[in-house]
């Protein structure tokens, strides 16, 4: 049964590599941004109506809100990118990093009120002065901290390859007796523990993880909460970006489901073997890499 997991796995990365390959990545950026372009002319037609005071207007727009939200996290984005490579180098449990998905998509959405709040109220900024922080000064910010996230990765992948060649030629200095990880005769562990393997990170991981999603405001909640402000209902501006968060959190919580399970997919073949301790850090080591290449890329694309 593990095999045929480890197989469909493999299979899954192979369509979505061909997917990349064709194009396919293309179109449905094209079918997202023209979601959010839908979504933010609908916001408009709901603010109107909420201004008038027509009692469904809340409704409508809170719905309007959410489905902006997953339009703008189907598109291009960092908060898929970091929390798929997380959880795809480390095996951590999908519910704790759905939990982690859903904390940076709500703290992105507190990031684009404080924004407004300060910018508005304390320095005097403008629409265009505040989308041009979170565009020019924010998005490379975010981008950066997630390239060293990755970096963080790879170091960490690295130092598990040189924990196993020490403990290696270790080993190798007198005969191995023990329990399987603990030798006896010096009271060392020669290789990794697979149980200290699936204790992923704490707490510094998940405060890592959520700031570097959370230090870029959405365009879109800067737009409704500034135009909320302006309209007088800034507090529907503020229940519309936990909404957007919400709707954002509906795919980068899929991505993490689905990052844990085919990284479980392709491992189970491994599941309670030494060997699964020597790919462990190997799998770190790449993805940490394609993470910390990828977000710089985009961090340069963004100055």
């Amino acid at each position: 049964m593990r095999w045929l997991i480890a197989g469909v796995a493999v299979l899954v990365v192979g369509l979505g590599l061909a997917f990349w390959l064709s194009g396919g990545d293309r179109v449905v950026t094209a079918w997202a941004l023209e979601g959010q372009r839908t979504a933010q002319e609908a916001m408009a037609g709901a603010l109107r109506r909420l201004r008038a005071g027509e009692p469904a207007a809340v409704l409508g727009l809170m719905s309007i809100c959410f489905g902006y939200g997953f339009f703008h996290a189907a598109g291009p984005g960092h908060g898929k990118l970091l929390i798929g490579g997380y959880g795809a180098a480390r095996a951590v449990g999908a519910w704790r990093l759905s939990l982690v998905a859903l904390a940076s998509s709500l703290a992105q959405g507190l990031t684009a009120v404080v924004l407004v709040g300060v910018g508005l109220w304390l320095v005097g900024w403008g629409r265009e002065q505040m989308t041009d922080a979170a565009d020019r000064l924010f998005a490379p910010l975010s981008f950066g901290a997630i390239a060293l996230v990755g970096l963080w990765l790879a170091f960490r992948g690295a130092r598990g390859l040189w924990r196993l060649r020490r403990a290696a030629g270790h080993s190798q200095d007198h005969v191995h007796t023990g329990d399987g990880h603990t030798c006896s005769t010096c009271g060392h562990a020669h290789g990794p523990d697979p149980e200290a393997l699936a204790q992923a990170g704490g707490w510094r991981d998940v405060a890592m993880l959520i700031g570097a999603v959370a230090i870029r405001p959405c365009t879109g909640a800067l737009f409704l909460l500034i135009l909320t402000a302006q309209l007088g209902v800034f507090w529907a501006g503020v229940a519309g970006t936990f909404a957007m968060a919400l709707g954002t959190a509906s795919v980068t919580v899929a991505v993490a489901v689905a990052a844990v399970g085919l990284r479980r997919g392709v491992l189970a073949g491994l599941a309670g073997s030494e060997t699964l301790g020597r790919v462990q850090p190997v799998i770190e080591l790449a993805v940490g890499l394609i993470v910390a290449l990828l977000a710089t890329q985009l961090a340069l694309a963004a100055l």
